[in-house]
């Protein structure tokens, strides 16, 4: 863990010990699920070339707004040719740069930050830390707060990888926060001691608690109710909170977001003030996961100065920290994007939906992500993960949909999957809503006519 003293106390893991615990470990309960997955990227669905084809409902990706970016880069065409009036700043751009970032993207970023939170936050440029997606920004987080064998407590059901990004290469474990339908998967006191002790009877040290707001896979927000209790928690435990909101600018129904900025900001006087971390992302709320741009953000200053030097291994470069810091300053385009974007994701979500509950299936109910939560527990044979696996093969194999089962998520109950809406075109989705409802007609062990 990072102290006060900076970087001089940083415990230094050999490579081996990282490494080869892993190596040597037996292949997880999803290793079965991944080879059949890239099995099945070898049979995508194409309208023209391969209508009967695996329709890929498995991937986090917005697509709905990207119009929206390429009209703006049309009309911004001496930014994607690196000039400024006119100018060529090529040779600027190619040189190398500070690994704190371009000062320029670094205001563009926060500024957008706060408006996608409706400025109920502000945040300050000099507390970011730049890095190459979400996904290390969680790593570094992790090799910040917690050495190997350390324990992170995540509530399920979670992103299934948090079991790669925060375990591979720190060397520390995952105690989940088993939630339950009942009470809609929300998190609750006694799920949240139940996990510490788990953690303690295990001697297992507990460093933090993190959690995805808006929730992957489930779509929802926290309400600020559980945003308090983890915050009580932690108070409690000495320990800390990382908030990985990737998601907060794809709200697009009621309750409104609230980040767990906002609640912290009643803290500042408080110990607990530089142990509560955001992740961020342009990857969800732009539709840019190519681009590799990521974002932690902590009041902590030795978490900044040890995650800023560990961001040297994972840069963003800059030529996109220049093209999007143009972008995002534009607030013409970032008004109407964000507006246009939660409208879009709005309506596929609806006919999502509308389509499900006409094939007589369930969803929980949402109001932010690429995803709905979807409850098909009455189509398995038995209230078991195998039935789910069973049932699974069948709506990839037969029904020809890529669908994430709930037991990758590490739900605690079979029969629920994530199912992705905003990767595809509006023709596509209808075609996956007409199989699916085709296959719940014929009923599981039924033969499926492919739309």
């Amino acid at each position: 863990m990072v102290t006060k003293q900076g970087l001089s106390n940083l415990t230094v893991i050999p490579f081996r010990d990282i490494f080869l615990p892993n190596l040597r470990r037996k292949p997880d309960q999803n290793y079965k699920k991944s080879r059949r997955t890239r099995k099945n990227e070898k049979n995508p669905y194409d309208q023209t070339r391969n209508p009967q084809g695996i329709i890929q409902m498995g991937l986090a990706e917005n697509q709905l707004s990207l119009d929206l970016v390429e009209s703006w880069l049309s009309e911004n065409q001496d930014v994607a040719g690196f000039k400024s009036n006119g100018e060529s700043i090529f040779r600027e751009l190619e040189l190398f740069q500070d690994y704190h970032g371009l000062p320029a993207f670094k205001k563009a970023l926060v500024q957008f930050m706060a408006e996608i939170r409706g400025n109920k936050v502000s945040f300050d440029p000099k507390k970011i830390v730049l890095t190459a997606g979400a996904t290390s920004a969680n790593e570094t987080l992790v090799f910040c707060l917690a050495k190997a064998g350390d324990t992170i407590l995540i509530p399920t059901p979670y992103y299934p990888g948090f079991d790669r990004d925060l375990k591979w290469r720190t060397g520390a474990e995952i105690v989940p926060i088993h939630c339950t339908s009942s009470n809609d998967f929300k998190i609750t006191a006694r799920a949240l001691q139940q996990a510490y002790q788990e953690a303690q009877n295990c001697n297992l040290k507990v460093k933090g608690v993190l959690v995805t707001n808006p929730s992957n896979p489930l779509g929802t927000t926290m309400t600020r109710a559980e945003l308090d209790l983890l915050m009580d928690f932690i108070v409690e435990k000495q320990i800390h909170l990382v908030c990985d909101e990737i998601y907060s600018g794809n709200v697009f129904g009621s309750p409104n977001y609230t980040s767990i900025v906002e609640v912290l900001s009643k803290y500042e006087k408080a110990e607990v003030w530089d142990r509560v971390h955001v992740v961020y992302s342009l990857s969800k709320d732009l539709g840019l996961p190519g681009f590799r741009v990521g974002a932690i953000y902590t009041n902590n200053g030795s978490i900044i100065a040890a995650a800023t030097k560990m961001s040297s291994f994972g840069l963003v470069s800059s030529q996109t920290q220049y093209f999007l810091s143009m972008l995002l300053s534009d607030k013409k385009f970032t008004r109407n994007y964000i507006s246009e974007n939660k409208k879009r994701l709005e309506k596929r979500h609806a006919s999502l939906i509308s389509g499900l509950q006409n094939a007589g299936i369930s969803c929980l109910k949402s109001n932010a992500g690429l995803f709905s939560w979807v409850d098909m527990r009455h189509l398995l044979s038995s209230s078991t993960f195998e039935a789910e696996m069973e049932l699974w093969d069948k709506i990839v194999y037969d029904v020809k949909l890529n669908i994430s089962p709930g037991s990758s998520c590490h739900c605690s109950e079979p029969g629920w999957f994530r199912v992705c809406f905003a990767n595809m075109a509006e023709e596509t989705l209808e075609i996956a809503i007409r199989r699916i409802k085709a296959f719940v007609d014929v009923g599981i062990y039924g033969s499926v006519c492919l739309m």
